[in-house]
């Protein structure tokens, strides 16, 4: 099991459109379990609702956890997507 801990820069915070880009990011690495929670809610990041009921804002640290077979290659996927997009 793979961990990160990322503050959330978008002003916006995780909202529809950077929410739909993570599930669809998550998603390509069916063998292994991507989660993201806040404050001791976690969800799997490839269910976009989900996400969004976090109501992460500008500010929040979330930690991202990957598990499965993939997993070296899926936390740094979402390491460099939470970089580059929230």
């Amino acid at each position: 099991m793979k961990t990160f801990e990322y503050t959330i820069t978008d002003a916006l915070g995780i909202h529809a459109r950077p929410a739909g880009l993570l599930a669809k990011e998550a998603k390509a690495f069916a063998d292994t379990v991507i989660t993201v929670a806040k404050g001791g809610n976690a969800v799997k990041a490839s269910q976009l609702m989900k996400l969004m009921s976090l109501g992460v804002k500008q500010g929040d640290v979330v930690t991202v956890t990957a598990d499965g077979a993939n997993e070296d290659a899926a936390i740094a996927a979402m390491e460099a997507f939470f970089k580059a997009n929230l």
